[in-house]
């Protein structure tokens, strides 16, 4: 599944092509993709409205029209690719969006998980997502003390935490094993039970390893690819996801992997000790 950075970086790839264009029609061949209002709405309402800012929010692509928001999850293998006016559809592409009757962009979805909102400038912070969002990494506001506040009560492992986004928004599996790997703390730690070191390590390895990330591009995993044109390189970086049985690059003991609530989990034994509070 596409991260933050991955999703930083479409969006960016995306306002490249896109900014200050308008979207003439809009055609959806799979309507589940359309998360709100009705695919007739939708369609209707983005035509004629023009693109004037391309940011995110969480893993959401965040587009400023005239009237409307248009957010968009990439979830599992959601792509953009563009294509010149009135070429045959190929398969998986769900919805099309006309550009200044010029040329089209397609959204390609294999897994189908993908989903879209229009959503009216005047309700965008009343409703989801926005209101199940936490802060993003890179808030101001993400301390210490909200940190401590906000997993307090949970007993999950923090490994689990780190994927709640209405804590942190942004972070992925990928980048949840190297925080933890970067803050030396073993993934199944109760999340209440971290201390005020462990929780600031946590927020300053937030930061260094999505900057880092977005920096290259993101990451690719399996199949993916953010856009046509664009693969990440974050992977020829990574401390310890995906390298079971290879040596850690601080003490040299072999990284193992472990489920953690269905996740696969990548750790060094020795660098992220156990300790009685796991």
């Amino acid at each position: 599944m596409p991260e933050k950075p991955e999703v930083i970086t479409v969006t960016k790839k995306l306002e490249r092509r896109l900014k200050n264009r308008k979207i003439t029609a809009c055609h959806v061949y799979y309507e589940p993709i359309i998360d709100y209002p009705s695919v007739k709405e939708f369609s209707t309402r983005i035509k004629g409205q023009t693109m004037h800012e391309f940011t995110t929010r969480g893993k959401w692509i965040v587009i400023t029209l005239d009237q409307d928001y248009l957010l968009i999850h990439l979830r599992m293998e959601g792509k953009f690719f563009f294509r010149e006016r009135g070429v045959p559809l190929e398969k998986h592409h769900h919805v099309v969006f006309t550009i200044d009757d010029e040329e089209e962009l397609h959204f390609q979805d294999v897994r189908k998980f993908g989903r879209m909102k229009l959503i009216p400038k005047d309700k965008i912070l009343t409703m989801p997502p926005f209101t199940e969002l936490g802060l993003e990494p890179w808030d101001k506001h993400l301390t210490v003390e909200y940190l401590r506040e906000h997993l307090k009560k949970k007993r999950i492992p923090i490994k689990t935490a780190l994927l709640d986004q209405s804590i942190i928004t942004g972070i992925g599996n990928i980048y949840d094993d190297e925080i933890l790997f970067l803050s030396h703390i073993f993934p199944l730690t109760p999340a209440c039970l971290l201390n005020d070191d462990e929780l600031a390590a946590i927020i300053r390895n937030t930061v260094i390893t999505l900057d880092k990330a977005i920096k290259e591009g993101g990451t690719t995993i399996r199949n993916y690819t953010s856009e046509e044109g664009v693969t990440g390189l974050f992977q020829n970086h990574l401390y310890v996801h995906t390298k079971v049985g290879e040596p850690c690059p601080n003490c040299g003991t072999k990284i193992v992997k472990i489920k953690v609530n269905g996740r696969g989990t990548y750790y060094c034994p020795s660098c992220q000790k156990q300790t009685e509070r796991s």
